[in-house]
């Protein structure tokens, strides 16, 4: 089965029927038209079934499904080292902020923040601690909280 080409492109000009002639007869198929305009009416209510992407997650290029976000997962991956540790909430906070792990909204780490990702730790454990990086990295962490 031939592989489907796409590509979106941002007009900036009217309407060009040349130009779509031109496309059509380059193999092209018109797939989609995007209407914008500028408006002083109030945007409209979101539906009533909406769900925030968890932590560690991102919508996946095709916007069909979830992906792991490589940053958030580092950021949830250290704070288990962390809890594991038993560091305390507030100096989990300014560790993650002095490393620059992101937070959802931009804004600093803080320990009420930290309490609220612990439900998306413990979805994302079992996975994580199955894996082979965690192993090792569990040594590395049990022999420093051993030898302090």
């Amino acid at each position: 089965m031939p592989r489907m080409e796409r590509f979106r492109e941002i007009w900036t000009r009217p309407l060009d029927v040349e130009y779509l002639k031109r496309k059509s007869q380059e193999g092209w198929r018109l797939a989609a038209i995007e209407w914008e305009r500028e408006t002083d009416e109030a945007a409209p209510k979101a539906p009533g079934l909406l769900e925030e992407v968890p932590y560690g997650l991102r919508v996946a290029g095709d916007c069909q499904h979830l992906e792991e976000n490589p940053e958030e997962m580092q950021a949830l991956k250290f704070m288990m080292e962390l809890l594991i540790q038993d560091v305390s909430l507030q100096r989990m906070a300014e560790e993650l902020n002095q490393r620059a792990f992101p937070t959802r909204d931009g804004t600093r780490w803080t320990p009420v923040a930290i309490f609220k990702a612990f439900p998306r730790m413990i979805e994302v454990s079992p996975r994580l601690f199955s894996t082979e990086e965690w192993a090792a990295r569990r040594k590395q962490i049990l022999h420093v909280i051993w030898n302090s």
